[in-house]
């Protein structure tokens, strides 16, 4: 299990450039399996969670050509779908969330796609009755195996329909789109979800030869093709690196410009850090944070009463940067309720937090009230694990703001989702070491 150690407390100073978009990859990745024709994609993080799925890609029978740096050609001519029913496919499959995305593709074009439980992180159910039901729609039949926790689905051929999602699933929206692009006649979704990380895999499925419309909005209409070919593709900066590098600049009271982050594509992300009182400067497509010298102040309601953040569907706030925003008010002046609404378990590693000296009331699993420090009182250095992803990330800006010298466990959580977060880090000023 690796460890970082963190010497905290320290102003950084430059330039950092977002990383491509984790969980843009996950989708575009998957969709390389609707068609035998090359398809080349460029800006894929160079991440645990990304090159897992390259991998179960490889084992599917997926030709992989590493291009460069964050650039990968595929080629889907010869997949191998008795690897989908090995035991080594069950073992593989299960430690990747994004794995469940393989199956619309494969549904669509071979008829027939199976996966084992996705594992991830541990921030809460995560229920994939959206996928399965989008596909039943479609004309699959549905099979669960208790003993394995194996699910399938297969059909002859798909057909088009009507449907209203009982939830604006991100992944569910990605997997039943790849499914119906090749499906007969026309599909309808409404309550789609509209994030630009799934409108990027439907402008590029159109480039394949699809027919997407209402790409942006709520409600997609797919017309049926009998084939996709192969394009190139490009993926987004990732929006979560983007918000992390905006707090912890405020929590160190660091100078930095973020560079290249698609700004139309941030949605709510600048508003939102703006509201705890954090600066934020739009420099052509850069982002500037200035040194907050004299800290930040959240802004109340108009009535006078305290600010809420909570998470919502795009264009909504996201909820993997409401950790981000917990640990950026603990140092502001004023108090804040954080509300997560989407996962039952994710504000759990409040905790540590609280050991470093924060002042957090955790009110229930989804809700905890913040009150500011204002900088009088820093954070104090500590040991801590690391529970998910996003958690990670939040406690190693704490690390960073804190008196002393930290140590996070499990980092294997924050290498899930931050490309070489310890040597980009390293180039800004900051003092942190991985140990083995």
């Amino acid at each position: 299990m690796g460890t970082f150690k963190i010497e905290g407390g320290h102003q950084l100073k430059g330039d950092i450039t977002p990383q491509g978009a984790k969980n843009e990859a996950l989708q575009i990745l998957c969709a390389v399996l609707l068609t035998p024709d090359e398809v080349t994609i460029t800006n894929i993080p160079d991440i645990v969670d990304v090159n897992k799925l390259i991998k179960l890609l490889s084992n599917l029978g997926v030709k992989i050509q590493k291009n460069g740096a964050g650039s990968y050609t595929f080629k889907a001519d010869d997949v191998n779908l008795k690897y989908l029913e090995s035991s080594a496919f069950k073992e593989e499959g299960k430690g990747l969330r994004g794995s469940i995305m393989i199956v619309g593709p494969l549904l669509a074009r071979f008829g027939k796609g199976y996966i084992p439980k996705p594992g991830g992180d541990k921030i809460g159910r995560r229920r994939l009755d959206t996928h399965f039901e989008g596909f039943m729609n479609l004309g699959a039949k549905f099979r669960y195996n208790k003993e394995d926790h194996f699910y399938g689905v297969e059909a002859e051929k798909l057909k088009g329909a009507y449907m209203l999602l009982d939830e604006a699933s991100v992944t569910g929206t990605a997997n039943i789109v790849m499914a119906a692009v090749l499906a007969e006649g026309k599909t309808s979704i409404y309550n789609a979800a509209c994030e630009p990380y799934l409108q990027q895999l439907c402008k590029m499925l159109n480039r394949m030869g699809a027919k997407i419309s209402g790409v942006g909005s709520n409600l997609l209409e797919i017309e049926g093709v009998d084939a996709l070919g192969g394009t190139d593709h490009r993926m987004l900066p990732d929006m979560i690196e983007i918000g992390s590098w905006i707090g912890l600049a405020a929590m160190t009271k660091s100078e930095l410009t973020i560079k290249n982050v698609s700004w139309d594509d941030l949605g709510q992300i600048p508003n939102v850090f703006r509201k705890v009182g954090i600066t934020v400067e739009r420099k052509g497509d850069d982002i500037y944070i200035p040194a907050h010298k004299d800290g930040y102040e959240i802004q109340n309601y108009i009535d006078g009463s305290i600010l809420t953040i909570s998470d919502a569907p795009w264009p909504g706030f996201t909820p993997d940067l409401l950790s981000i925003i917990l640990v950026v008010a603990t140092q502001a002046r004023g108090s804040a309720l954080i509300h997560q609404k989407m996962f039952e378990s994710r504000l759990f590693f409040v905790d540590k937090l609280i050991d470093m000296g924060a002042k957090i009331i955790l009110c229930d699993p989804h809700r905890a009230t913040v009150i500011g420090h204002d900088f009088e009182s820093p954070l104090k250095a500590t040991t801590m694990t690391s529970p998910d992803i996003r958690a990670g990330i939040s406690l190693l800006i704490a690390a960073l703001s804190a008196k002393g010298t930290s140590t996070i466990h499990n980092i294997e959580q924050i290498d899930r989702g931050y490309e070489n977060i310890d040597d980009r880090l390293r180039a800004i000023g900051a003092k942190i070491t991985r140990v083995s």
